[in-house]
Formats: structure tokens, sequence, C-alpha cells
């Protein structure tokens, strides 16, 4: 069993722990909190080995014991999950280096935090035996899913994506805005499409960017020039066939993020998550041009507090070497019930993706 710590125990490391505990050839090692706050509380609830990213004193004014210092929990770990707030794992970049125990980092990281940005259905194999990854941000990681197998079958010239954003977590009381529509940032592209290119060297991506009020997802709409011309019933059977790919059929009557959220409470998700891309069918279009491409279109939703949590398993094993790309995403697919669904969504056959070259 690899031993695995997790440093930081807020939206995503909460999350990364409890995915490794479901998974059959990892455990645990702990995790480490900075403050005693309401996550320290759940961690020792839990059951996970609670250790101090700082002092210990906090801790035991509060009456949380705690194993140690995070010093500690590097040198019991095989591999360590950096889960702190965005610039820190950078500064604990030289802790991991020190104990020689290899680190993965978040997206909220510079790229050059590690030798390899990780996506495991993009590129897997750059990570295998690495001392350091990087798993991309959560737009980043929703983005390279999808393009992946589109690239893979049909070659892709251009990508345009405009990212609707949430302005925070629902966690995140301080962030905003609380009425107001902005561009984020004004310029064009936004920081996605050169993140997108830590994983795509080569593809030709543009990207704007918008922050809104809302908490729940992020939403993406999605123009593709394809170097071939498949029908739109083509494209939705391919991503269909994708285990963290999830087309959503029409006659669920989910027309946004809000029914999507509500849909996976009711499912019986833990945390109401959303592992998977979220795809309208019916938003799914096809218009063939006059030179043998076609221009493809799509919306996507993307639970910014969950879609990365597979990949950092698929990162571990990848550190690791305990398996190739396929075996490990299906492992960790199958201890965490990605791919059947939010609750066994089939797909829709009684109401095909729309081409937009169709008399309809």
């Amino acid at each position: 069993m690899l031993r695995v710590g997790i440093n930081g125990f807020g939206t995503i490391g909460k999350r990364v722990a409890d995915a490794v505990r479901a998974q059959p050839d990892m455990t645990v090692a702990g995790v480490a909190k900075r403050t005693p706050d309401y996550e320290a509380e759940i961690a020792r609830d839990r059951g996970y080995s609670l250790f101090a990213a700082a002092e210990t004193t906090p801790f035991t004014a509060a009456g949380i014991d705690v194993a140690g210092q995070v010093r500690q929990l590097v040198a019991a770990s095989d591999v360590v999950v950096d889960a702190t707030p965005a610039g820190v794992g950078e500064r604990n970049r030289a802790l991991y280096e020190e104990l020689e125990t290899p680190a993965i980092y978040q997206g909220g990281e510079d790229a050059s935090v590690a030798p390899v940005s990780f996506n495991a259905r993009a590129n897997y194999d750059e990570a295998v035996g690495a001392d350091a990854v990087r798993v991309v941000s959560c737009n980043t990681t929703g983005l390279s899913r999808v393009l992946a197998p589109l690239e893979e079958r049909y070659g892709i010239e251009k990508v345009r994506a405009t990212l609707v954003r949430r302005g925070g977590d629902p966690s995140q009381t301080g962030r905003g805005p609380i009425n107001d529509t902005l561009p984020d940032p004004v310029s064009i592209p936004s920081h996605h499409a050169p993140d997108v290119k830590t994983v795509f060297p080569e593809l030709s991506i543009d990207t704007m960017g918008m922050k809104v009020p809302a908490t729940l997802m992020h939403t993406h709409a999605i123009n593709l020039t394809l170097r071939a011309t498949p029908t739109a019933e083509d494209v939705r059977d391919l991503l269909t066939a994708e285990g963290r790919l999830l087309v959503i059929p029409e006659r669920l009557g989910i027309d946004g993020a809000g029914k999507l959220k509500e849909y996976t409470r009711d499912a019986g998700r833990p945390r109401g998550d959303v592992w998977e891309n979220c795809i309208w069918a019916e938003s799914l279009t096809v218009e063939p041009l006059s030179d043998g491409r076609a221009d493809c279109y799509l919306f996507q939703a993307i639970h910014q507090e969950a879609d990365v949590v597979p990949e950092n398993v698929d990162a571990i094993r990848a550190i690791a070497g305990l398996a190739d790309g396929p075996e490990s995403v299906e492992r960790t697919d199958e201890a965490l019930g990605i791919g059947c669904g939010l609750a066994g969504i089939e797909p829709d056959t009684t109401a095909p993706a729309r081409d937009a070259a169709s008399d309809d």
C-alpha cells in the first residue's frame, strides 16, 4: 500500500484524502492543517492522522491532538499531495526535495513548480517516475479531457473557449463579485489557454474568461475547428465513451449547474461532487465547412471543487510507477464510481445531438 500524505485539508485536500482512502493500492499517511478550524475537526472525525502545518500550539489550545508537524508527515509518506493555497506549494517544495519525497502540486501553482503539468487522459506517461507533477487547474482539466479524444480522432485546428467562472467556492465567503459580471481578465487570451498548452504544446487555442456571482460550477462555451467532418452524433458517441465525460441527455431536464448539483446530491454523491465534465447533449453541434473541415460546438459544466480529484489519484500512481495510464484511470474510476453516470445515466438515443447541416 502506497503511503500518501496530504498537505492541506481544504476544498481539494479533503476530497483527495477521501479518494485516496477509497483506492485499493493506497493509504492516507496523514493530513496537515495550519489552523484548528472545522476542517481539522472533520479530519479527526474521519480518522485521519492530523499533523500541524505550522505550530502545534493552536491545536493543543483547541483540544485537538496532532500526530506531529508536517515535516514528519512528509518523511513518513511515499508521495505527498500538496493541496495548500496557491503559492504555498512553491514554498513547500524545498521541504519535499530535502526529504526526497515526490510531490504533486495543484493548478494554482505556476507551471515551473514541476517538470510535468498533468492530465491523466492527455499525458499520463510524461509523469511516470517524475519527482514532481503539477495537476492542472479545474478548468484546464476540463478542457484537456474533452480536447484529447477529439484531437486523437479528428485532429483540432483551432480551439476557442469562453469560460464563465464561478466567483468563489461555497465556503469562500470573501470572494466575489456579489452583483456584477466581470471580464476576468479583460485581455485575451485568459490564462487558461497558456495553461492548456502546458499539456498540449502544439494546440492552437484562445480563451476568454468571465466571473459571475455564483458558487456552483464553471460553464464553458467551446468552439473547435476540426480537421475532419464528423456528424454531431459521431462526436456525441465519441465523448460518451469517455469515462470522465458525462453527456447529459435532454430527457433529464437539467438546464443548468443548479440542477446538476441537485441531481448529484440526490444521487448520493459524496458532498454532491461531480468528478466528470458535464456536457449537454443538445449543445453538441457540428457545422461542416467547404474544405473538409468542420466547426464543432458544445457547452460543458465543470465542478471546480471536484474534477481534479481523480487526476490527483492518477498522478500519484504515475509518480510511483504503480500502473500505466489506462489501468490507473480504470482503478480510480472504479473505486470512486466514475463512469457510471450521476445515477446510472444512460446515453439518450431518443434526442440525438444536432447537426447544423441537417434540415433540422
